[in-house]
C-alpha cells in the first residue's frame, strides 16, 4: 500500500478552515508532508470557482435586462437545488481531465465553460439554460467572462503533473441544508447526495478529511473573512447570509457517520454498490486556523503546533482505517 492517500475529500461548511488547511499543507516540506500526514504533493480541485462563475454569468445577464439563470438573486440561493449536482459533475470532468492530462484548445474559454456548465447540469437532471440564450446575449456574456474563464482554464492545464507517483488529489467542497433541518437531508441537499454523484473512480480511492465547526461558527467566520472587493478569492470570498442559513444552516456529516455500515466511515450507495469512505475529523470548533491567512513568517509557533497536532490526528486515523480496510 502507498504511504500517501490517492484522493482526499476536504469537506466542511463554508469558512470552516478548508482553504487555510490547504494553505498550511502547501507550506510543509514534501518529505515531512508524506511521512507525517500521508499526503503527497497536492493536485487540487475545487467547485467554488464554478459557483463564482455561475454568479458572474447571472450578473451579466441582469445587466442586459435578462432573467438570472442560476441564482434567485445575487445574494440568494440556487433557483434549482439540483445545481449542487451540476457542481459535482464539473468536478468529475476536472478529475477525468486531470487523470488523462486532457488539454482543451478553445478559441474562447468562456464559451467552453458555458457549454460545460450546461452539460454538467444535464447530468444533474437540469435542462440546458445557457444554450437557450440568443446569439447576441451569449456573445456579450461570454465576452464579459472570458478573462476569468481563460485564467481558470490555463491554471487547470498548468496543474497537470509529469507523473502521478506520490501525488494526492485534494477535492474541496461544502454542502449542507437549511437551519434546523431533520435528518437525513433530502436530495439534492447535503453530502449524501453530492458524494453519491461523484465519479466511482473517485469513491474507490477517496478518504474524507472533515473540518469540524458548528454552523454558528461557520457563519461568524464567513462574515469575518469576507472581502467584497475580492469575490472570486478562495481565501476571502463571502457567502451571502441567506445562503448560509438555507444551504449551510446544518450539514449531514455527523448523521452520515453515525449511520454508516462500517465504523469510522461514510457509507455511500451508487448504482447498487456501497462505498465506505474513511473519515477523519479536524476539530476546528474553537478556531485554530484563521491565523494562517497572514504571511507564513508571521505564523505563531504555538498555533502552528496546535494545527499540526489536529490535522495529524485526523490523517493518522484515516491512514489506519485505510490500511485495515485493504488487508
Amino acid at each position: 500500500m502507498s504511504e500517501t492517500f490517492d484522493i482526499v475529500l476536504l469537506l466542511a461548511l463554508p469558512a470552516s478552515g478548508k482553504s487555510e488547511v490547504r494553505r498550511f499543507l502547501a507550506n510543509i516540506e514534501p518529505e515531512r508532508l508524506r511521512k507525517e500526514f500521508h499526503i503527497g504533493a497536492n493536485l487540487q480541485l475545487d467547485d467554488f470557482p464554478y459557483v463564482h462563475m455561475m454568479r458572474r454569468a447571472d450578473d451579466e445577464l441582469a445587466k442586459l435586462g435578462k432573467a438570472r439563470m442560476f441564482f434567485k438573486a445575487g445574494d440568494r440561493p440556487f433557483i434549482d437545488a439540483k445545481d449542487w449536482g451540476t457542481l459535482i459533475h464539473l468536478l468529475n470532468e476536472d478529475y477525468r481531465d486531470l487523470m488523462k492530462k486532457n488539454v482543451v484548445k478553445a478559441a474562447s474559454a468562456a464559451d467552453l465553460l458555458m457549454k460545460r456548465i450546461d452539460k454538467a447540469g444535464e447530468k444533474a437532471k437540469v435542462a440546458p439554460r445557457l444554450a437557450k440564450l440568443d446569439a447576441d446575449t451569449w456573445k456579450k456574456v461570454s465576452a464579459a467572462l472570458e478573462k476569468e474563464a481563460r485564467a481558470m482554464l490555463d491554471e487547470k492545464h498548468a496543474a497537470y503533473p509529469a507523473s502521478f507517483d506520490g501525488k494526492t488529489i485534494v477535492i474541496e467542497a461544502a454542502r449542507g441544508g437549511p437551519d434546523k433541518s431533520s435528518f437525513p437531508l433530502q436530495d439534492p441537499l447535503g453530502y449524501q447526495y453530492s458524494l453519491r454523484e461523484l465519479d466511482p473512480e473517485i469513491l474507490k480511492k477517496a478518504v474524507i478529511l472533515y473540518v469540524w465547526v458548528t454552523p454558528e461558527e461557520s457563519r461568524r467566520k464567513n462574515t469575518a473573512r469576507t472581502d467584497p472587493n475580492d469575490p472570486g478569492s478562495i481565501l476571502h470570498h463571502g457567502v451571502p447570509m441567506e445562503v448560509m442559513l438555507n444551504d449551510y444552516g446544518c450539514d449531514d456529516m455527523d448523521w452520515l457517520e453515525k449511520n454508516s455500515e462500517v465504523p469510522g466511515t461514510i457509507t455511500i450507495r451508487q448504482a447498487g454498490k456501497a462505498f465506505h469512505l474513511p473519515i477523519g475529523r479536524f476539530d476546528n470548533r474553537v478556531d485554530k486556523t484563521s491565523f494562517l491567512r497572514v504571511e507564513k513568517k508571521d505564523w505563531n509557533p504555538k498555533m502552528v503546533a496546535d494545527v499540526t497536532a489536529g490535522i495529524k490526528g485526523a490523517t493518522d486515523k484515516l491512514y489506519s482505517l485505510l490500511t485495515a480496510a485493504r488487508k
